[in-house]
């Protein structure tokens, strides 16, 4: 019973939103009241009860004038001066200390609600597959941790403190103003849905330009990452100008934004004041009419006119209500697009953990395509034999990258089945899958923090020995020991800090630390110097035995000493074969040879 009258409370409560606010509001704020509401309902009931003695403070400060003037001024009775005196003093020191416990309470709930949402949205971000990190940018996902998080604070903020200071202030407020003056009390009633009428109309413009704020904040914070991620570029092709030129566009559109926002959100000020105005100078003419006459006493007239001037305040923030929450519901829309989106890597608890034996790798009739009706892999198939190096060679676009991207489960197959010791990939857990893989790429990613963190990243349960021995086998111990402070240096970020090489041996290191069955190596010494290549391809040839490895490189020198070269041209293994044998075949493997040697040694291999 108490759930279905809790279910048609909230469907009313849509039906209603939706009218005033739009859809955003008649599907966020009953999910926002249900969710959060419900967690904090106990913090959220103080906070209330801290507004109602606010509320009830301003009302009877508002009464008690009627006291003061009749009682001090008119009657001259000594007795009530300290009597309303001491009265007014309590009634601001209750006022004073609810308001702070209001305000701390409503703090610490909002700044939980953040925490949660940030959480949430970070974790179902880590749950996403690498196709939806590819469509969007990464300050993106900083716009929505920030601004998304903080708008659904926002929104329950409103909701409560409209609810339990505006309209409860303004309750007893009018109260005081009917007992004292009905015919006041019938102006403010009359006036107030003149406002609410005319804001209405300003909402939907508000959740446009709060939309282009949204936008415009995240081209400049993308603007931003992008130079101080390639300074180097920058500098090196002189884009000074053009990047100030493009953040000064986009800081310049931000602002312009930002303006229009205040525009929009100030219109309600002259409409309140104006309004306000005239209740006011009606009151005195009417009042003062009345006091004049005799037919009231002065008291009468200012306790009214005491609540009339401090009801202008809630009332004018409950006339921009629909706005402020136009502004949070759109920044808690963005939020919720991310958090509402399908997790492509949530998985039943139920599937099986990839056992890994020997650590052959098979690929039967791949296909797969990054877009509709561009196909990437066109019924690929080899076989990567377990504790062997495996070497795949082709043009750039061929679909190398691809086939590890596909063994990782980074993507699924359109058809086709990939197979580690003869278990289905797709049929096992994907935790399971990564443990017994262990990745080194040509991007050598590092992570802010030190030389020690990142390496402990292989295996994070390691001990000190245990990563120094993966750092002494990675070829890496030795300059790290030439480092003042070791181990715990700095790397920067990406690790800028560090050479090229220094970099790839770190990763290397890391692999070495998880120790894992199965090895992909993505163009590791791409980017590297001959010297640097040489200590690399050492630590690489360590790291590779005993272990199945599949090998990426371009510089077929790399790969002649690989147990096997597959050939990937157009997305289909051509040619499958040791370095002599595809040599012999003069296929396209001598024609991706003769590219890079002479036709001497050509001859001579």
């Amino acid at each position: 019973m108490k759930e279905t009258l809790q279910g048609e409370f909230f469907d009313k409560l849509k039906f209603r939103l939706s009218g005033i606010l739009g859809e955003d509001a008649r599907a966020i704020i009953p999910r926002l009241v249900k969710s959060d509401g419900r967690r904090h309902a106990k913090k959220y009931a103080l906070a209330l009860f801290m507004m109602f003695l606010v509320a009830a403070s301003t009302g009877l400060t508002a009464y008690l004038m009627r006291d003061v003037i009749n009682k001090i001024f008119v009657d001259r009775n000594h007795l009530a001066v300290w009597a309303l005196g001491g009265a007014l003093i309590g009634l601001y020191m209750m006022k004073g200390l609810a308001g702070y416990f209001q305000t701390v309470t409503l703090a610490k709930v909002g700044h939980r609600i953040i925490a949660d949402y940030q959480k949430r949205l970070f974790d179902t971000t880590l749950m996403q597959g690498i196709p939806f990190f590819s469509k969007q940018h990464s300050t993106d996902f900083l716009n929505r941790m920030n601004n998304g998080a903080n708008g659904a604070r926002l929104v329950l903020d409103l909701v409560v403190t409209s609810l339990g200071r505006d309209v409860l202030t303004l309750v007893f407020l009018v109260t005081v103003m009917v007992v004292q003056e009905p015919v006041m009390a019938f102006f403010c009633l009359v006036i107030l849905p003149i406002v609410v009428v005319v804001v209405r109309q300003l909402i939907r413009r508000a959740r446009q330009i709060v939309h282009r704020n949204f936008v415009g904040s995240g081209r400049v914070l993308q603007t931003m990452q992008e130079t101080v991620q390639g300074i180097r570029v920058v500098k090196s092709y002189n884009l000074e100008d053009r990047v100030r030129e493009r953040m000064a566009e986009s800081i310049h559109d931000l602002e312009e934004s930002l303006n229009k926002q205040a525009r929009v959100g100030a219109r309600t000020g002259p409409l309140m004041e104006t309004l306000g105005g005239m209740a006011v100078g009606l009151f005195v003419i009417y009042a003062g009419y009345s006091v004049l006459n005799g037919a009231k006493m002065p008291g009468e007239f200012f306790s009214a006119i005491t609540a009339l001037l401090l009801a202008y305040e809630p009332a004018k923030r409950l006339a921009r209500l629909n706005l402020d929450m136009a502004t949070a519901l759109t920044m808690s829309r963005f939020l919720f697009d991310v958090l509402d989106s399908k997790p492509a890597e949530v998985e039943p608890a139920s599937l099986p953990s990839l056992k890994v034996s020997k650590g052959e790798i098979e690929f039967r009739n791949v296909f797969f395509e990054y877009r509709a009706d561009e196909p990437v892999l066109k019924n690929a198939s080899f076989v990567a034999d377990a504790k062997r190096t495996t070497a795949l060679v082709g043009s750039s676009g061929g679909g190398k990258s691809t086939i590890m991207n596909l063994i990782e489960r980074f993507y699924e197959p359109v058809s086709g089945t990939i197979l580690i010791d003869g278990q289905d990939i797709a049929a096992c857990s994907r935790r399971s899958l990564r443990d017994q893989i262990a990745y080194v790429s040509q991007d050598l990613f590092l992570f802010s923090g030190t030389i020690r963190e990142n390496i402990r990243l292989g295996r994070s349960g390691a001990s000190d020995e245990d990563f120094i021995a993966a750092a002494k086998a990675a070829h890496a111990h030795e300059f790290i020991m030439g480092f003042e402070k070791g181990y715990d240096t700095e790397v920067g970020e990406h690790g800028t800090q560090l050479s090229g090489g220094q970099r790839a041996r770190i990763s290397i290191a890391r692999a070495f630390l998880k120790n894992a069955p199965i090895l992909l190596l993505d163009e590791p010494t791409a980017a590297l110097d001959a010297e640097s290549e040489k200590e690399v391809q050492r630590a690489l040839d360590d790291l590779r035995k005993s272990r199945t490895t599949l090998l990426i490189a371009h510089r077929l020198q790399t790969v002649m000493s690989a147990d096997k070269i597959c050939v990937v041209d157009d997305g289909s293994i051509v040619e499958t074969g040791t370095h002599q044998e595809l040599l012999a075949r003069r296929g396209r493997y001598h024609a991706f040879y003769r590219l890079q040697f002479d036709d001497r040694n050509v001859v001579n291999g």
